[in-house]
């Protein structure tokens, strides 16, 4: 339960946290982690992978890591964020503008949505899909069309100066808040839904010094990706792509 998180700069008004790791857990080596979400009433976590002709939608064991139920992508699509809302999966595909609708209960696939951009993470607030597409911008789409109502540009403010944040990856809904993997960054960001402002950081570094077995040819993109909240319990788990660990945590002053 060694505190950990080197912590931010003294460019950063906003506040970061650091980590006590609580458990670990262990995470499929083959899984290319894109979206990650905790679902209560199966007690198992949802997880999106990605690769072109190894994608997957899978339900994942919590305290054994093992791989209930998977859901094979067509070779086409490349898997992304997941999240699961009044009874359907989403998931989100990279480049091919696609969004996949499954039977939360089932994995049945229901229908396709379609959107402009690509497709990195998603979360949802109970009423609104949140999506990034891996530049400064969220996106508030309405989960029956994927239609944009509305979008933020994430930010933050640092001596006085207005800087976007861009890489935001994939996303979690906390407490009000859009917490947010920052791609090849150990590094989350508190993001307020109002206005995109990065409320503050949660520094991950070092929880993971072994990092993944990467596939061929992706050296270095063994990186954290993946967020996972059980609001009932007060949970948080971090994971990463072909990370063999997953980490349950909680967050410390720094």
């Amino acid at each position: 339960q060694e505190e950990r998180g080197e912590g931010g700069g003294a460019a950063r008004q906003d506040p970061v946290l650091g980590y006590r790791v609580l458990r670990v857990y262990s995470h499929d080596t083959a899984a290319y982690t894109q979206g990650l979400e905790y679902v209560p009433n199966r007690g198992a976590f949802l997880e999106s992978t990605g690769q072109w002709g190894e994608s997957q939608l899978r339900e994942v064991d919590v305290d054994t890591g093992k791989v209930l139920r998977r859901v094979p992508l067509g070779r086409e699509f490349f898997g992304e964020g997941c999240t699961s809302m009044d009874g359907k999966v989403y998931q989100l595909t990279w480049k091919e503008k696609t969004c996949l609708v499954y039977d939360a209960t089932t994995f049945k696939p229901l229908k396709r949505l379609h959107y402009q951009t690509e497709g990195w993470g998603v979360t949802n607030d109970g009423a609104h899909l949140i999506t990034s597409d891996g530049t400064s911008t969220v996106a508030f789409r309405d989960p029956e069309t994927f239609q944009v109502l509305r979008s933020v540009d994430v930010h933050h403010v640092a001596n006085g100066e207005v800087s976007p944040v861009k890489n935001v990856n994939e996303l979690e809904y906390v407490r009000g808040e859009i917490w947010a993997n920052i791609w090849h960054s150990d590094l989350i960001a508190r993001i307020s839904p109002v206005d995109g402002t990065v409320l503050g950081w949660i520094d991950l570094s070092n929880i993971n010094p072994a990092g993944g077995k990467p596939p061929p040819g992706l050296a270095g993109e063994d990186v954290l990706n993946g967020i996972a909240w059980d609001g009932a319990r007060d949970r948080l788990w971090v994971t990463g792509k072909t990370w063999g660990k997953l980490f349950e945590i909680e967050l410390t002053r720094k």
